[in-house]
């Protein structure tokens, strides 16, 4: 019995079989999807109403028992089921199930139906590679700016996945780079801080429709086109001296290292570049580095130095002032870092005391130039020492400067005196002259007289005719032999007499006749004396 019922039951598989084939080209078959490790149903046709007796066969290479709704026929596997007395259930999918099954109704009527199950799988387990110059703690990846990345993502999928690439720049939204369906690969050979943000790769099964993404934040860092500075300076609300350290223009900040020189001793490292002084560490001439250093600068950093001075003081030690006037003091300070801070006191018994700027004091700096002036000098008020005082947290300076005030000078008095003692001293040397040669005086008188004697007139005040032509022969004789004198002295009758000559129309004073000679003798003596110096 039992192998005669086995006969018929493989002459049906076989029509069966025929018949599928027949349907499969002709495609009137159903189509459902579903996927690995999920549960799906197929139903036998679309009927409604009571059903028949139904069973499943799956088309390989031939039929394959399933499943029946006689419950004498058991199923071919625990994870078939049927639903509704009609419908094939399976559970936990996976890729061999997919292919062609077919449903057989006997109600009255033997009917067909044809149903293709596809089963997709994944994505799964996307991985993205970006070959990065580095990554941070948290994960995030960061590139050098200039350099090429290379970005790939793959992921476990049946069919193979359509992959697609987006970037989002921050605070903007998201653009697509492309899709491929076999590619899931780029290159970009110049990275610039504009292609910084969110790399997502996004695998869509299109099978299934599922879809899975990965989204990567990719830096674009790039170090500081210029070199590192530093400087030292008077921290605020106190005297402390701190040095400060600064690299601009690079992404992310650098970060800065501070070193004793020479010797190398580290003060500190940070991410400010500030670093506080104590004051074992102020000293005159000291220096310090400061060495900077980015995570994709150079290896060995770079680096600037600060040396630190107390200041030096330059000014004139004394200046006088006339009462009444004005007078400025400078003082220059040289060497001072960081820059010296300049004040003016009264060295009285509190110097502590600082000079306020008035209508009185007037001050004013220049850089590391100050300068102090008094307007309106008062003797008993501004004369004395006043300081200069230059301080820094390395140092303080002070410098004396003493100012005089004194009377103005009475010019026109100067000028008279002087005047006067030159009248003076002439008038010396005039009566020194007289008194020691005078015959020096009448000499210098015959030299004059003699330049000229071709017109020559004689005047004589006289009261007696005679005494006058006598005078005029003595002229006369005086012309013929070239000796030009006129007469010293002439005593007649005990008389003194005024001559004036004009020569070539000058009028000049000859002087005034000595006294008449007391007696005739001393008379002829004279007379012969000038009969000796007239020339032959």
């Amino acid at each position: 019995m039992a192998s005669g019922g086995r006969v018929p039951e493989l002459g049906v598989l076989v029509c069966l079989g025929a018949l599928l084939a027949g349907w499969v080209a002709a495609g009137l078959e159903a189509v459902v999807i579903g996927e690995v490790r999920e549960n799906v149903t197929l139903h036998c046709g679309n009927i409604l109403g009571p059903r028949g007796l139904v069973t499943w066969y799956r088309n390989t290479s031939g039929p394959v028992f399933l499943l029946s709704s006689n419950s004498s026929l058991p199923p071919a596997s625990p994870r078939f089921s049927l639903v509704n007395s009609s419908s094939l259930h399976i559970e936990a999918l996976s890729l061999q199930d997919e292919g062609n099954y077919t449903c057989q109704e006997i109600l009255n009527v033997t009917r067909w139906f044809q149903v293709w199950l596809k089963v997709a799988s994944g994505p799964y387990q996307i991985e993205v590679n970006i070959s990065a110059t580095g990554e941070l703690p948290n994960g995030t990846l960061y590139v050098a700016k200039g350099s090429q990345v290379d970005f790939s993502c793959s992921s476990s999928s049946w069919p193979l996945p359509m992959v697609e690439w987006w970037f989002q720049p921050p605070n903007s939204t998201g653009e697509p780079f492309g899709n491929n369906l076999t590619l899931s690969s780029f290159t970009l050979l110049l990275m610039s801080p504009n292609l910084q943000g969110n790399y997502t790769c996004l695998a869509m099964n299109m099978l299934s429709g599922r879809q899975r993404k990965v989204t990567t934040e990719l830096l674009v860092y790039f170090p500081p086109p210029s070199a590192p500075k530093c400087w030292a300076e008077v921290s605020s609300g106190s005297s402390t001296l701190q040095l400060i350290c600064r690299w601009d223009g690079g992404y992310p900040d650098a970060e800065f290292l501070w070193t004793e020189e020479p010797g190398g001793v580290i003060m500190g490292k940070s991410k400010l570049g500030v670093e506080v002084l104590n004051q074992s560490q102020l000293s005159d001439g000291k220096k310090f580095k400061c060495v900077g250093s980015h995570i994709v600068g150079p290896e060995s950093g770079a680096s600037c130095m600060v040396q630190i001075g107390s200041p030096s003081l330059l000014s004139e030690p004394i200046k006088t002032c006339f009462v009444g006037g004005n007078v400025t003091l400078t003082c220059q300070v040289s060497g001072a870092y960081p820059l010296a801070r300049i004040l003016w006191l009264r060295n009285f018994t509190r110097p502590e005391v600082v000079i306020k700027p008035s209508s009185h004091y007037l001050i004013t700096q220049d850089g590391q130039s100050s300068t102090l002036t008094i307007c309106n000098c008062s003797q008993g008020l501004d004369e004395g020492y006043y300081v200069c005082r230059a301080e820094n947290p390395v140092g303080v300076r002070e410098v004396d400067i003493w100012l005089s005030v004194k009377e103005p000078l009475n010019i026109g008095g100067i000028v008279g005196t002087i005047v006067s003692l030159l009248l003076l001293g002439l008038a010396i040397i005039s009566g020194l002259l007289l008194y020691y040669s005078p015959m020096f005086c009448w000499r210098v008188g015959n030299t004059v007289r003699g330049q000229d004697m071709g017109d020559v007139m004689v005047l004589v005040d006289s009261e007696e005719e005679e005494e006058e032509e006598e005078e005029e022969n003595a002229v006369e004789e005086e012309e013929e032999g070239n000796w030009r004198e006129l007469p010293k002295q002439r005593a007649k009758h005990d008389h003194i007499h005024r001559v004036t000559a004009l020569v070539n129309g000058n009028i000049e004073q000859m002087g005034n006749g000595f006294q008449d000679l007391q007696d005739d003798s001393s008379e002829q003596q004279s007379d012969n004396i000038q009969e000796e110096d007239r020339p032959v």
